[in-house]
């Protein structure tokens, strides 16, 4: 996830690479913002964030470094080496659950503050996640909120009198009891609530610092956060720098001085960086690259499990991609084994459902093995439906459209591999539109594109991460699909404490959305990675980017 990156300053950036050959590679060096003589890693965040507020980000290239300056309620702790991890508690030292699993009580540690001094307390909790319901912030991820009583209604409201909206917000049912108590109730029984608590979205924010400056996260001055680390350098479109976090509960366990994040928005320049020694770590790799490395077993070259998926999005509100015919016969008409082993290269897995592999059924089993694929590639059926298509929908033959993606090397590739696919089997004409990130985001919430570049790395370990991203209240739609019958099936698996229950639920709307085929599934990921060899500690969970809080250089 990629913005654009001019060819001159690549040019610019290699050469300095020339000249500069392998040095500065151990990460021996102060800390920007910071007094501590230490070990800082380098990493490169890519793009540029939209935001750094809780409330307000939409995607990896902002919750990447925000993880590392924030912490929820809980926290996924690592158990084992392959991205295996629990919830524990963070914030919450322990937590009490109503016998019905509807009610939960926080009791938050003693003596947490913030990194600015501030005592840190329950009511921080309550007033951000209402902050981000508000329906004035316009939170994309509010809806991972609607788990809670009132949540709902007040983030859906179109209600203009303050009075009337505040009245919608007391209703949300989480509520500070006394500095150290938070009490949650919920619509219904959430199996993965624990863990839901420690995404993003449920982070706290320092209610006296919002009221005070709205605009506080936007400034590494004035920014105040509670995680391992502190923001103390914000060079837009350059950088961030973080230092270790003195106030962090958990101070002793990081060993990190800090972390220096670039902006480099090509991979192969990244890439180059890391060769150079200007990095520590490498993600994501060119795909050639990756390749490279997978098959010399080269030892600072890693493949861990991703609970992702990556997919185009059709705009089914443009024809002829309200034709169901047309969006199968797109769908069908691509190779995607000839993209896993010939682009990405990195043990992806060709896509032909929307849940990837990774969460569990009921007996144990993997919810995508249980439901199994629901299309297969078949160019003759394919020319079929989309002659079929066109006709119903008035058309001689497939107008000229555009695959928009962000600029990254491999989302380019691969666009240009399915653009040629649909040449040669279907006999049409696609152009290519790449943007940057924040671009490509804008443009898609405003269906203002015709097939779009897309993946979906879980926000949880549950399929349901996958699934209520399609409802019709969903801000993370972006099709322009609805379905009253899809919408259904997800109410009744949150409904339901059965596991049973919630997985059959989520098969039927699975199958639901394949059949009508607003997204075409390409394939699930995996994430590989470079990291030096002394470095350790580092964390790959499969719903996250690597994390570094627990690093050490040795």
């Amino acid at each position: 996830m990629k913005k654009s990156f001019s060819i001159m300053l690549s040019l610019v950036l290699l050469l300095m690479l020339a000249l500069t050959g392998c040095g500065g590679g151990n990460g021996e060096k102060k800390a920007a913002g910071g007094n501590t003589e230490g070990k800082v890693m380098r990493v490169n965040n890519s793009s540029e964030p939209g935001s750094l507020h809780p409330a307000k980000l939409q995607g990896t290239h902002e919750s990447w470094p925000l993880r590392h300056l924030f912490v929820g309620l809980t926290m996924k702790e690592p158990k084992g080496d392959n991205g295996e991890f629990e919830v524990v508690g963070a914030m919450a030292e322990k937590w009490d659950s109503s016998e019905d699993k509807k009610t939960y009580t926080f009791h938050l540690r003693n003596g947490l503050k913030w990194s600015n001094g501030d005592p840190l307390t329950a009511e921080d909790f309550e007033f951000a996640w209402k902050y981000a319901l508000n329906p004035n912030t316009a939170s994309d991820y509010a809806y991972q909120l609607y788990y809670i009583q009132g949540a709902e209604e007040y983030n859906s409201s179109k209600e203009k009198d303050p009075a009337k909206l505040k009245a919608l917000e007391d209703k949300v049912a989480v509520k500070a009891k006394d500095e150290k108590t938070l009490e949650v109730r919920l619509v219904n029984p959430t199996p993965y609530f624990l863990e839901l608590v420690s995404f993003y979205t449920y982070y706290p924010v320092n209610k006296k610092v919002q009221e005070q400056n709205k605009d506080w996260a936007n400034d590494a001055k004035t920014f105040v956060s509670n995680g391992p680390f502190k923001l103390t350098e914000w060079k837009h479109k350059e950088g961030l720098k973080m230092v270790k976090n003195e106030n962090y509960f958990q101070k002793d366990r990081i060993k990190l001085a800090g972390i220096d994040w670039a902006m480099v928005e090509d991979e192969n320049t990244a890439w180059q960086m890391y060769r150079s020694g200007q990095l520590d770590l490498s993600y994501p790799l060119p795909g050639d690259v990756v390749g490279q490395l997978k098959g010399q077993n080269a030892p600072d070259f890693k493949i861990v499990p991703e609970y992702a998926t990556y997919f185009y999005r059709f705009n089914t509100q443009k024809k002829p991609f309200t034709n169901v015919k047309v969006r199968k016969a797109l769908a069908m008409a691509i190779e995607r084994k000839t993209i896993t082993e010939n682009i990405t290269q990195g043990g992806q897995k060709p896509a032909f459902a929307l849940v990837a592999e990774g969460s569990e059924d009921t007996n144990g089993k993997d919810f995508r093995k249980v439901g199994g694929d629901y299309f297969k590639e078949d160019i003759a059926e394919a020319k079929k439906l989309l002659a079929e298509g066109l006709k119903e929908e008035g058309m001689d033959k497939m107008p000229k459209f555009n695959i928009m993606y962000n600029n990254l090397d491999l989302h380019k590739r691969i666009a240009e591999a399915i653009q040629e696919m649909w040449r040669n089997n279907l006999g049409i004409e696609v152009g290519l539109e790449n943007v940057e990130f924040q671009v490509k985001i804008d443009r898609e919430h405003k269906l203002d594109y015709d097939v779009l570049r897309a993946g979906w790395i879980a926000d949880f370990i549950d399929p349901m991460t996958f699934m209520d991203m399609f409802t019709s209240v969903s801000t993370q739609n972006d099709t322009g699909w609805k379905s009253k019958s899809y919408d259904a099936e997800i109410n009744k698996a949150k409904q339901s404490s059965d596991a049973k229950v919630r997985m059959e639920a989520m098969h039927k709307a699975e199958d639901i959305i394949m059949k009508d085929m607003p997204i075409m599934p390409i394939y699930f990921y995996t994430k590989a990675y470079t990291l030096k060899e002394n470095i350790t500690g580092v964390f790959t969970p499969p719903d996250e980017y690597p994390e570094l809080k627990y690093a050490e250089i040795k």
